[in-house]
């Protein structure tokens, strides 16, 4: 049986509820979900009985390494998936089939639609990325070798930094050292702000030098073969001011404090209310602009978020960000962040960089 039968197992499950005959899945990452496949232009159709990939002429020997078990209808140069799709339908005779109306293109679904006769489609949102919010073993391992990639490329970086370097350089240089630690990239372009760069959430790198401020604040992750991480550090480049220490001693309370709120059944605002309430008693709530983190795994922004109304409950198997932060326009930005899996008893940090204020300042 192939590894992931137990992934597909569970969709059907989903398609059943769903009232429909097949689920057709295309994104790109739903397919790699269900299938290992690492291609793209595919599509997988899934019944209650049968499973086949709509692909082309290019993936063949791709689709033999990846998953040699799963039956293919293989376009030739030329021919549209919309008319193989039509085919396919009819063959298996299916009378309404769900899509994933969250990615398909109101254009694909359109031509689809309009090409089928005997065929309803019907838009099933969020059944694979619900099986994706609880993770695997495979998948947890595969968020914690992405978050000690990123704490190796962090460690080569931070130990380089010179005050004449460049936001920009960093950048480029977290980007190297991802891949050369087997990395296949960063996660997401990198927020590296030094100083008033610090105070917009997602700030772009620039020709700023780190001798320019103090301080620096950086977020970035790694993606370790389609699953990601992402982590917020600072660092002090100058002087540990009184304001700096005593932010972030707020910030770092309210990280830990909310990452101890982390449990199965545990309400996703709760666990933000838990960070927010300690910024919001040290008089800092109007500086805390965002949620307090959301879920991770093939995606860098998947699945649940840790914000205010949020009434959903966390699970075993859940990995989320946890990344309380304060900014000030003119002076900067102080954030913390970690990845955190929700475990059966309670949580586990995976992600390992040292946050400690002193460990934060470079010698």
């Amino acid at each position: 049986m192939n590894p992931l039968e137990p992934r597909r197992k569970k969709l059907r499950q989903l398609v059943r509820k769903a009232k429909v005959d097949a689920l057709l899945v295309s994104d790109p990452l739903n397919v790699t979900y269900l299938t290992g496949f690492t291609g793209d232009s595919a599509y997988l159709l899934i019944s209650q009985d049968d499973e086949l990939l709509v692909t082309d002429s290019r993936f063949p020997l791709q689709l033999a390494q990846d998953c040699p078990w799963l039956k293919l209808v293989v376009r030739e140069s030329g021919q549209k998936m919309k008319a193989t799709l039509v085919d396919v339908f009819a063959k298996w005779g299916l009378g309404k089939v769900g899509v994933e109306g969250g990615t398909m293109t109101v254009g694909e679904y359109n031509a689809l639609s309009e090409a089928l006769t005997d065929v309803a489609l019907e838009p099933c949102d969020g059944l694979v990325e619900q099986l994706r919010g609880i993770k695997d073993k495979q998948e947890i391992d595969a968020v914690r070798l992405a978050c000690d990639q990123a704490r190796r490329a962090f460690e080569v970086v931070r130990a380089g930094l010179r005050p004449d370097m460049t936001e920009l350089e960093a950048a480029a240089e977290l980007e190297y050292q991802a891949r050369k630690f087997g990395g296949r990239g960063l996660s997401f372009p990198p927020i590296i702000g030094v100083g008033p760069g610090g105070a917009l959430p997602h700030y772009g790198p620039a020709n700023v030098r780190f001798g320019e401020a103090d301080f620096a604040l950086f977020d970035w992750g790694v993606n370790s073969g389609w699953y990601v991480s992402d982590i917020t550090r600072m660092v002090v480049t100058g002087r540990v001011t009184d304001r700096f220490r005593k932010l972030y001693n707020v910030v770092l309370e309210a990280q830990l404090t909310a990452i101890e709120a982390i449990k199965p059944g545990a309400k996703l605002q709760d666990v933000d209310a838990a960070a927010r309430n300690v910024i919001e008693a040290a008089g800092y709530g109007k500086n805390f602009r965002h949620s307090l983190g959301h879920g991770i795994g093939l995606r860098v922004h998947e699945g649940v978020r840790l914000a205010q109304g949020e009434e959903g409950l966390l699970e075993a198997g859940m990995i989320v960000t946890v990344e309380p932060g304060v900014y000030f326009e003119g002076w900067g930005g102080i954030r913390i962040e970690d990845d955190v899996l929700v475990t059966r008893t309670g949580n586990e940090v995976l992600t390992t960089v040292p946050k400690q204020l002193e460990q934060c300042v470079l010698n």
